[in-house]
């Protein structure tokens, strides 16, 4: 799954027919190196020039799952870059830009540094095609697009259009600007979090009593219910002994901007909205912060919070949030209070020293101040201070019966059939975000087994390029080969076999996947993907050749490697590179003629099916 971006200079014709070549070519220089220089900020590659026109691919190489976010924010920074970046002689540039997000199939080694051709499918196409559709400055989105960034990015549905080569009208939005996220409404009974509440609970309580800081992470990945078990704790503890705690939460967003979340800690203590106007903002400053900052420095101290809360990447924005965090010490002294910032794992470091610089003062002046911090498992957080103030709960998925509670109160609210949760049971693995996304898959598919919702897909994307290429291989063999042999176990040979690897090389690794969880062992010493929807992520990521050749290859005798499936095209060293005798003739060796031919070019797509790199160095 990738985003293209496709963006094309407008009258781009008649504006070259009135300038000398030499313009020409000073326009285009200062165009394609300030497009270039946005795409990197937000981790696009180009995939080629067109013209004056630029086509980028977002998650090609690998995903974080906000891959569509990410290409929308470029797109409308590409327009503000422009205006800011005039060419001297040259009119003002407009620019109509294209995004689309779907499948394509991808030559990973043409992405590295970029390269023509590097995807192929309909949605490179489609986003050629929509930016036609989008007013000189402005971006246009397809409906994958718009579902995938609907409540990051402000848009507006504008009415369908006929594109060529598509049978139907396609739905168009227009994306006018990043917003805040707002946190999702909390709806229906909380199901099986009741002992995480209460810890939760009794260790912020005990903070405010003892007046003893303590910070309080919530683990558990994405969809895992971390969010909703936050909304109940700020429900659950609205004062201790009769003292109003005071809450102030932020959210990181998905991609990382410094101080943004200082900058909301803010607003929610002043009662500002992100679109306050400049003369509304230092008036509610100077009122909310008039006790907590002393008399003399109060005109300072707005003055910092305006340049947080105006850029909160800008220089400015390190005074104010200096100032901020001053703000909710004295805060503290006053009142109880939490401060709680969701998906830390997307935080900046400057965030990170943020907090952990507000908890150690409030450690030092016994202040009754809890911090909580909501990040997935894989990301450790280092801080510093006594063990005994820092708490580490796990969110854990639901037990089936908790899982098929909630299935049904969703599936009761969906006015759809009770019966869809044994069903969706095993899709949903105890995740509570992936439950509510298949019941909402059946709107479309009600009766049939849905597929993999869009926004699951992204999060298994990014579970899988989370892990580095080796392991990724190893997982994909488990999975191509459970598939091919209807689920049975994988033997740990098997996956040596496929790959080329040695036994003393894939036993570790197996292991190594078993005890993350992300694999279980079967009966006889086989293994398995624990997660269906994960193993049926990972083999769709094979294209059909590969997995066709597996399934043949599969049932073959353990001593009969398939002329087709040469191991060494999928060898890797633990260092991560192949070695020269498991590369194929024609690339760092001599071609040879015939038959040897025929392998190299099979050794080849090989290579490139398992995300191979080309020539020497690799990585799966």
């Amino acid at each position: 799954m990738v985003t293209v971006l496709f963006a094309d200079i407008v009258g781009s014709t008649a504006l070259v027919d009135r300038l000398d070549p030499e313009d020409v070519r000073a326009l285009q220089r200062a165009y394609f190196a300030t497009v270039a220089g946005v795409l990197r900020q937000w981790h696009g590659v180009v995939e080629k020039y067109v013209g004056d026109a630029v086509m980028a691919l977002f998650g090609a190489r690998e995903s974080d799952g906000f891959d569509a976010y990410r290409a929308v924010r470029a797109a409308l920074d590409i327009q503000r870059a422009l205006d800011r970046r005039p060419v001297p002689g040259a009119p003002r540039l407009r620019v109509r830009v294209g995004v689309a997000t779907g499948e394509a199939l991808v030559d990973l080694a043409a992405t590295h540094d970029g390269g023509y051709g590097a995807a192929s499918g309909a949605v490179t196409s489609t986003a050629a095609r929509l930016q036609e559709y989008a007013p000189p400055g402005g971006v246009a989105l397809c409906a994958a697009t718009h579902r995938a960034t609907v409540g990051l990015i402000d848009q507006r549905r504008v009415p369908p259009v006929a594109l060529a080569g598509k049978a139907l009208p396609v739905d168009v939005w227009h994306a006018t600007g990043a917003t805040r996220p707002v946190p999702a409404p909390h709806e229906g009974p909380l199901v099986g979090r009741r002992r995480e509440l209460a810890t939760a609970r009794d260790l912020i309580v005990r903070a405010v009593r003892d007046r003893s800081p303590r910070w309080l992470s919530l683990v558990g990945p994405a969809g895992s219910g971390r969010s909703r078990l936050l909304h109940e704790l700020r429900r659950a503890v609205p004062t201790v002994d009769d003292v109003p705690v005071r809450w102030c939460v932020a959210h990181c967003p998905p991609c990382p901007e410094a101080l943004a979340p200082v900058a909301d800690l803010v607003r929610g203590v002043a009662g500002l909205r992100a679109n306050d106007p400049p003369p509304v903002v230092r008036r509610r400053l100077a009122a909310a912060f008039a006790g907590l900052v002393p008399p003399a420095g109060l005109a300072e101290a707005v003055s910092a919070l305006e340049g947080l809360l105006a850029g909160p990447d800008t220089r400015e924005a390190a005074r104010g949030a200096e100032v901020a965090r001053e703000v909710l010490l004295s805060l503290a002294a006053r009142e109880p209070l939490v401060v709680a910032v969701d998906d830390l794992d997307r935080a900046s470091g400057e965030l990170n020293r943020f907090l952990h610089r507000l908890f150690a003062a409030a450690t030092a002046r016994s202040l009754p101040l809890a911090v909580v911090a909501l990040h997935r498992p894989e990301w450790a957080d280092v801080l510093p201070g006594a063990r005994d103030h820092r708490h580490r709960l796990d969110v854990p998925p639901l037990r089936p019966l908790e899982t098929g509670r909630l299935l049904r109160h969703l599936l009761r609210r969906a006015d759809r059939p009770a019966a869809a949760a044994a069903r969706l049971l095993p899709l949903v693995e105890g995740n509570p975000g992936r439950a509510a996304a298949y019941v909402a898959s059946l709107d479309v598919t009600p009766t049939a087994l849905p597929p993999v919702p869009e926004s699951v897909r992204r999060e298994v994307d990014a579970r899988l390029d989370r892990l580095d290429g080796v392991r990724r291989a190893a997982l994909t063999a488990v999975a191509a080969l459970g598939v091919a042999a209807l689920g049975a176990g994988v033997t740990a040979s098997a996956v040596g076999r496929l790959l080329g690897w040695s036994p003393a090389r894939v036993v570790p690794e197996l292991r190594a996947l078993a005890a993350s969880g992300l694999l279980v062992g079967r009966a006889g010493g086989g293994y398995a993907v624990a997660d269906p929807v994960l193993r049926e992520v990972a083999y769709a990521r094979l294209p059909r050749a590969a997995r066709a050749a597996i399934a043949g290859w599969a049932g073959q005798p353990s001593d009969a490697v398939a002329p087709a499936l040469p191991p060494a095209a999928a060898a890797v060293t633990a260092s991560g590179a192949v070695p020269s005798s498991a590369l194929p003739a024609g690339r760092d060796r001599a071609p040879s003629a015939g038959p040897a031919r025929s392998d190299w070019r099979k050794r080849r797509e090989w290579r490139s099916a398992w995300g191979l790199p080309r020539g020497a160095p690799a990585a799966a």
